[in-house]
């Protein structure tokens, strides 16, 4: 159950921190933030890491094998950057839908997803 928990974990952890990194330019493009000084921006995005952080840091505790969970350091971060890349990939389209992926950003994403493959392998 670690395991999945991780995954979870990892999941919304992306969701909040592709939020934190892109969601002011949205905010920006909208109009909402455009008056705001960078300090305030800096502000936002933190709040949003901090959620990002309330994710993260428990998942690979979870997720660690040194505390019982079933992934070694690699492992992990390769699941991490794997789960950050699809998070923001649908993020990107929904946010920012003239963020069309191409055949090399699809590509880059399967050779990504081998990469996971290749560091599960004994």
């Amino acid at each position: 159950m670690n395991g999945l928990y991780t995954i979870i974990l990892l999941i919304l952890s992306n969701v909040f921190m592709t939020l934190a990194w892109y969601g002011h330019l949205r905010l920006q493009q909208n109009g909402i933030s455009t008056g705001w000084p960078l300090m305030a921006v800096i502000a936002f995005s933190w709040g949003i890491a901090f959620l990002e952080y309330c994710c993260q840091v428990p998942a690979n505790r979870l997720g660690f094998e040194g505390n019982g969970g079933p992934f070694n350091l690699v492992q992990l971060k390769v699941i991490q950057e794997c789960i950050s890349l699809v998070v923001f990939a649908v993020i990107a389209n929904i946010l920012f839908q003239g963020q069309n992926l191409h055949w090399n950003h699809i590509l880059a994403f399967v050779l990504i997803i081998c990469s996971v493959y290749l560091v599960f392998m004994k």
